[in-house]
């Protein structure tokens, strides 16, 4: 199934987990419910996004998770279950924390350096091209300064990333698509690759104390 996979279903795929993620789903959290829960705690920013990222390493392969997942997985392409399913993770993660992080979730900007931080080690090199520094903040002004025309380069960029990613190694790394979705992502769910793009998300959008 992985290869029938193109840069345009991944980022359709992308458009939609990211809608569905800000905005909430029936059953599941927002990115924005997700933030809050975790910045009530009385530790600093920074140590309140590296308990997120665990839970995501922790829970979010957990059944009754992915039962409420399974029920919002109305993709409007033909893309495998499990391949989407990580999508959707792993951005909501990434957007609670650039929430966190104080930025504008509705931002265009905002939304392609969160689809840069999917790309994980290779989100160094891509955001280095666009002139940010991960490890730094990502400031207002570096948002500002961030063209329509490099929007779009960017999601070239991470299109063919994550369409060489899933499409290689998707099987390897994921597991087979199979017809019953509850037990998909609890045997496929990568809490490696979804650890590197907490960290790289973090290290991009909040500074450490």
């Amino acid at each position: 199934m992985t290869n029938n996979l193109t840069e345009s279903k991944i980022m359709e795929v992308l458009n939609w987990s990211y809608e569905k993620a800000v905005n909430g789903v029936a059953g599941l959290d927002s990115a924005y419910d997700l933030a809050s829960d975790y910045m009530k705690t009385n530790d600093n920013l920074y140590n309140q996004t590296n308990a997120l990222i665990r839970w995501q390493n922790t829970k979010a392969g957990t059944s009754g998770f992915l039962t409420g997942l399974g029920g919002i997985i109305t993709l409007p392409v033909a893309i495998p279950a499990n391949i989407a399913s990580v999508m959707f993770v792993q951005i909501r993660m990434i957007a609670a924390i650039a929430h966190m992080g104080g930025h504008n979730l509705n931002d265009d900007r905002v939304k392609s350096i969160i689809f840069i931080c999917l790309t994980g080690n290779a989100a160094k090199d891509i955001l280095k091209d666009v002139g940010i520094v991960v490890g730094k903040k990502l400031a207002e002004n570096a948002i500002k300064n961030i063209s329509g025309k490099t929007i779009y380069a960017i999601n070239k960029k991470v299109g063919f990333r994550l369409l060489t990613k899933f499409g290689e190694k998707g099987a390897i790394n994921l597991g087979k698509a199979i017809p019953l979705f509850g037990g998909i992502v609890g045997a496929t769910f990568d809490s490696v690759t979804t650890n590197t793009v907490g960290n790289i998300a973090r290290d991009t959008f909040i500074v450490k104390k």
